[in-house]
């Protein structure tokens, strides 16, 4: 079972939500659809979903076009939307035989599959309590059995640990994650450690484009500057930024430096570099050289967090002047 997307184009009015994306996601493979809110992460979800169709472009599931197999492609996905709308006056077995008998199922199949959802989700000690008496991690786990209860051979869960306390997180990302080992799953989150406890892979969709795709590993091996070098420096000056930021910067294989704050005559830059690149070295010759003692210095791979904002944040590096900039405007002013 496969899920393939093909120049996918969804348009409301003049909005592009949607912009000529492709992907493919594949059995036993959960996929983090990640970006921020607003990105087009929900209307591509729908549009696989056959809840809305696309403006333009191609999806299959299972080699079934959403348009010529629509309620067939239907059969084969369980789908918990962010909203998982639930009828709350309906107790969790009551809501599950429900939504058995809305996917067809044969009557003879229901008890032994509600008995298993009720089993697989954790809902045992809560199966005969109204769904409105339910905590938020409770109606997710029931949310999640309705999209399992007729086995679908693929799984699409929009923000499915949205709300969630720590707790309810922890045992929800486990839910999917065995799920996931027998079923083509695509989590859509903005949230980032959902993304690193949950998937295999990650689509990165921003202003309705694809910017990145591929494992955690290979996004993290090609990020531009994947070393970042915390240094805290002691030079008696009165403006670092003028009179450290551009030595800094013209270390050979140093990308950007970012000036972070002073306390006294101690400086503190973040230096990001070039890939495969160990500023270290270079950066205590400097310091020798310009007798700068190092107070401290610590090396760290790009993570997630860092990649998320390169790739959806504009000017991400100018952002984070601004901000430090701003903030010591502020001081001044106390």
């Amino acid at each position: 079972m496969s899920i393939k997307v093909r120049n996918l184009t969804k348009l409301y009015g003049d909005t592009r939500a949607v912009n000529d994306i492709s992907f493919e996601v594949n059995k036993g493979e959960i996929l983090g659809f990640l970006g921020p809110n607003g990105a087009g992460k929900t209307t591509t979800m729908k549009i696989i979903t056959c809840f809305m169709p696309p403006t333009s472009g191609m999806v299959e599931v299972d080699g079934l076009d959403i348009f010529e197999h629509s309620i067939e492609v239907r059969k084969k996905i369980g789908y918990l939307p962010e909203s998982n709308p639930l009828y709350h006056d309906m107790n969790v077995i009551e809501f599950l035989d429900f939504s058995a008998k809305m996917q067809g199922m044969k009557k003879s199949m229901i008890k032994s599959r509600m008995d298993e959802m009720v089993e697989v989700c954790g809902l045992k000690s809560v199966r005969h309590k109204d769904i409105g008496e339910l905590s938020k991690g409770y109606r997710q786990r029931v949310g999640l059995a309705q999209a399992l209860i007729h086995d679908p051979d693929v799984l699409i869960l929009d923000e499915p640990t949205s709300g969630l306390d720590p707790n309810q997180i922890v045992e929800i990302r486990q839910l999917i994650r065995s799920i996931g080992m027998s079923k083509t799953v695509i989590l859509s989150t903005h949230i980032l450690s959902e993304v690193q406890a949950t998937c295999d892979r990650v689509v990165i969709i921003n202003k309705g484009n694809i910017v990145a795709d591929g494992t955690l590993d290979e996004l993290q091996g090609s990020f531009r500057g994947s070393d970042i070098i915390n240094v805290e420096l002691k030079a008696e000056v009165s403006d670092p930024m003028a009179e450290m930021h551009p030595l800094l910067a013209s270390i050979e294989g140093s990308e950007k430096v970012v000036y972070q704050k002073s306390e006294s005559d101690s400086h503190f830059f973040n230096l990001y570099s070039a890939k495969g690149t160990d500023l270290r070295e270079k950066l205590f010759s400097m310091a020798v050289e310009q007798n700068w003692p190092i107070l401290g210095l610590s090396r760290k791979t790009a993570s997630l967090e860092e990649l998320f904002r390169q790739l959806t944040t504009e000017n991400f590096y100018q952002e984070v002047l601004t901000d430090i900039e701003n903030e010591n405007t502020n001081e001044e002013k106390r």
